[in-house]
């Protein structure tokens, strides 16, 4: 793995780990195994490399939903699967923890691929619910974009109150809540 790469997974993990705030540069180089001056050498500074591994990590939980959320099954199947894949639940998503960094959020440059994120993740459930109302699996009444909303909020407000409790049990439970809501309707 090349420096630049080692110093953007290192960037990547503290992020998760400690925020912006508490990611020094030190830190990275230490995580890195890289020099004194590698960041320097490859990135403007912690700024131009915090973007790089905000972007990376973005682009990861897109693939990583879409390889879900794009998989076989009905449109219910489709969003009960995203909702109950295998996460690491109390260490929290990676994207969602940068909306509770004051940093991230203060910086323009920052919240960009963290607010396209959310949005292309609001974005694609939307559109598997449509898919779901056509299908007359979902009530025709239901607004698609707010049934993506309670499932994207699902997911990162368990991740809060599982990282709070110190137990997935509480992520769990909000997860087969949501899917009970949202199960089809027999008549």
């Amino acid at each position: 793995m090349s420096t630049s790469e080692r110093l953007i997974e290192s960037t990547r993990e503290l992020l998760w780990e400690r925020g912006y705030t508490g990611t020094s540069p030190k830190a990275i180089l230490e995580r890195a195994d890289a020099g004194q001056g590698s960041m320097y050498h490859h990135f403007k500074g912690k700024p131009d490399l915090a973007l790089a591994a905000i972007r990376r990590t973005a682009e990861e939980m897109r693939a990583t939903a879409a390889g879900v959320l794009d998989g076989p099954g009905t449109p219910y199947e489709r969003i009960e699967a995203y909702l109950r894949r295998e996460r690491d639940v109390l260490r929290g998503c990676p994207v969602g923890r940068l909306t509770m960094d004051p940093d991230v959020i203060a910086s323009p440059e920052l919240r960009v691929p963290v607010d396209e994120t959310l949005e292309w993740l609001r974005g694609r459930i939307a559109g598997i619910v449509e898919e779901g109302k056509a299908q007359g699996q979902f009530a025709p009444g239901l607004d698609a974009g707010e049934i993506a909303a309670a499932v994207v909020a699902t997911v990162q407000g368990g991740y809060v109150l599982a990282r709070a409790s110190g137990s997935p049990a509480v992520f769990d439970a909000g997860v087969r809540g949501l899917l009970s809501l949202l199960a089809p309707r027999t008549s």
